[in-house]
């Protein structure tokens, strides 16, 4: 199996950046509009049986450790989203959409060498960094969308963009089914008021589909000899798809805003 999914491809080509805008924003909605269709297709019967899999290992687990589990990576996310050392670059502002999404492949590409460096490392180090890889493979992602966040132009010290991050973490991170609805709860948002606190936030399911959708993959960085190859390739797909899941939830918005 495809460590990041392969059921829903990265991308369909590089971006035709040569193109004037008119035709650049026209070839970006087709993108935005293949994107959709495929966040929206219901689930496959490998989804289904990987979950079914999934669902009874969970219920072999005892409850405490699931509380366990949901208060530390609670604990994390919280403190990656509210900490003041995330703060990016001010928001680009009079870029166009393809300058923006140039921007935002190069960080990408940076990013994603840097999970592969980690992964690799970890997987040759056995079960202690590969367990240490988890929280620190999460603060790279976090901090992608930070800065993804300012190359679109929105500010990421608004909270409500704090939480389209999360929106965006949880939709590269989840199963068919919640996927899905995470993303109709990204359509339109800028005309929307939005929670201004996490009092609200469904942490439970938040760190069952990011644990559940990584388990398998990150799991393999715990085989003798070939834990260290694995783990890059697991973690650059993971950032892989990070970037192209948040590059289309931005350009959605911004064709929203100011496309033509």
């Amino acid at each position: 199996m495809d460590p990041a999914d392969g059921r829903v491809p990265i991308a369909r080509g590089s971006p035709p950046f040569g193109l004037a805008e008119p035709a650049y924003e026209a070839w970006a909605r087709g993108e935005v509009a293949h994107w959709r269709a495929q966040v929206l297709r219901p689930p496959s019967a490998l989804d289904r049986a990987a979950r079914g899999v999934q669902g009874r290992i969970n219920q072999i687990i005892p409850e405490k450790v699931h509380a366990a589990i949901t208060t530390v990576i609670e604990g994390m996310t919280r403190t990656i989203l509210t900490g003041a050392d995330l703060t990016t670059a001010r928001p680009l502002t009079g870029a166009t959409l393809a300058e923006r999404d140039r921007r935002a492949l190069a960080a990408i590409d940076g990013y994603r060498a840097t999970a592969a460096v980690e992964g690799g490392v970890a997987g040759a180090g056995g079960f202690v960094l590969a367990l240490a890889d988890f929280p620190a493979l999460l603060v790279l992602k976090i901090k992608l969308l930070f800065d993804l966040s300012a190359i679109y132009g929105h500010e990421a010290e608004v909270f409500s963009e704090r939480l389209y991050i999360l929106a965006l973490f949880q939709m590269a991170f989840s199963g068919a089914d919640h996927r899905a609805e995470v993303f109709h709860g990204l359509e339109g948002w800028d005309g929307r008021e939005h929670p201004a606190d996490f009092e609200h936030f469904d942490w439970r399911t938040f760190q069952r589909e990011y644990r559940d959708y990584i388990d398998l993959a990150k799991m393999a960085q715990l085989i003798p000899v070939v834990g260290a190859p694995i783990g890059a390739f697991v973690n650059w797909r993971l950032l892989e798809r990070l970037g192209d899941t948040a590059m289309n939830g931005y350009r959605m918005r911004w064709l929203a805003r100011y496309g033509a």
